[in-house]
């Protein structure tokens, strides 16, 4: 075991001394953080000042020390009241702490964490109060979250690659006020996996429902925003989303999502024919090849289009953005036909932001939500599963766009 240095043995002595409960020695710690902080202050003013308090260069020197001023600072210690050096001209700027700044930064930086972890302001209130003595209103915590805004839309404009072999798209209803009524607003989700394999969060966008034009203004926004191609879309049946990518990316091919298919088939099947009906099913979307799965589709309906005419309606209308993935090998397939890795995103987001039942405004929605996907992106550092494989099977289908833009 390392050796203490004298130093570090009489800072030891210095704050054990008659430090007996856990209390006395926060107390002791937040004493000496005040200190240091008006040393600091202290040093500050000898460079703005030129010369050190009570030396005989300040004579003439026309700026000199003019007392002291009282602050008090919130920290990890809690309240500390510390004194600020002026000086006679008034121009003397603290850094370490900015005129009218009452809080450090770990305080902000704490406040940041809890909220991205999916504490309300309330409860990071409290937290504050309890553990580190320090008083902040609701109404600050949300004035110091408000402060990432310009990093959301920093964030939201960012440059992207100009391609991502395969990109997955959903949403998730959250409850928000507006004209002093409650109404449901749906977050979409472009959730694209980049050349590498890694997943990568495109953009999130608010809206109360969605057409054509909203799925075109955020095509265009991918595409302005660097995003040249896009190989296979992954999705739900979105209103409007395949008019839009096949204005703004033509060649992009779309896959259906089959669970999201087989919850809407299922949903009014009684319950003792439930059971039979997702055997059927599974036998066309399990099926080896797609004319297997058409053949299937056919027993299919032979043998329940009587009774369940609505399932054979909405797969036949939805078939060819249904059986794009038949055409793929195994790995691109278990990939592609479902959006399960934006779903898997949209599950953690709810972890995230279960405390907070309804939002404020569009803003609050979006801050929670950004700082949410700060923390779940740190677990996305490898590549998805068998990616170097489904990048060889997608070089064979799509040679000629991915030309050049595969790394070794």
């Amino acid at each position: 075991m390392a050796q203490l240095t004298e130093k570090e043995m009489q800072l030891v002595a210095l704050i054990s001394e008659e430090c007996s409960t856990p209390a006395d020695l926060t107390a002791k710690l937040k004493n000496l953080f005040a200190g240091a902080l008006e040393k600091m202050l202290e040093a500050e003013m000898d460079e703005h000042l030129g010369y050190e308090k009570n030396s005989v260069l300040g004579n003439n020197s026309g700026n000199s020390r003019n007392g002291y001023g009282k602050k008090t600072v919130k920290s990890e210690w809690g309240e500390s009241e510390i004194s600020v050096p002026r000086d006679r001209n008034g121009t003397f700027e603290p850094r370490i702490i900015e005129k009218r700044q009452t809080r450090t930064d770990d305080i902000e930086a704490r406040i940041l964490a809890m909220y991205a972890k999916g504490m309300s302001t309330r409860d990071i209130e409290d937290h504050l109060r309890d553990i580190y003595g320090v008083e902040a209103s609701a109404s600050l915590i949300s004035r110091i979250t408000d402060k990432i805004m310009p990093a959301v839309t920093e964030w939201q404009s960012r440059p992207l690659d100009p391609i991502y072999p395969i990109v997955f798209l959903d949403g998730i209803v959250f409850k928000v006020r507006k004209d002093s009524r409650i109404i449901n607003k749906c977050l979409y989700t472009v959730l694209g996996i980049n050349m590498d394999g890694r997943k990568e969060i495109l953009g999130i966008w608010l809206s109360e429902n969605e057409s054509a034009s909203f799925w075109t203004t955020v095509c265009n926004e991918l595409k302005n925003r660097g995003v040249e191609d896009i190989l296979i879309a992954c999705r739900d049946n979105l209103s409007g989303f395949s008019t839009a990518i096949e204005t703004v990316f033509p060649k992009t091919e779309q896959q259906l999502c089959v669970i999201h298919q087989i919850r809407n088939s299922t949903k009014y099947v009684s319950y003792k024919d439930i059971k039979a009906v997702m055997a059927d099913l599974k036998l066309v979307y399990d099926a080896p090849t797609l004319e297997d799965a058409e053949y299937r589709l056919e027993e299919f309906r032979e043998k329940w289009e009587t009774k369940y005419p609505q399932i054979l309606k909405s797969w036949e209308a939805n078939w060819a953005e249904l059986s794009t993935y038949f055409k793929y090998p195994h790995e691109v397939r278990r990939l592609i036909y479902t959006t399960n890795a934006v779903e898997g995103f949209h599950r953690m987001l709810r972890k995230f932001t279960k405390t907070k039942t309804i939002y404020p405004t569009d803003e609050a929605v979006k801050k929670s939500v950004y700082l949410s996907i700060q923390e779940i992106s740190k677990k996305w550092s490898m590549p998805i599963r068998d990616w170097g494989i489904i990048m060889g099977q997608l070089m064979i289908f799509f040679g000629d766009r991915l030309q050049g833009k595969v790394t070794s």
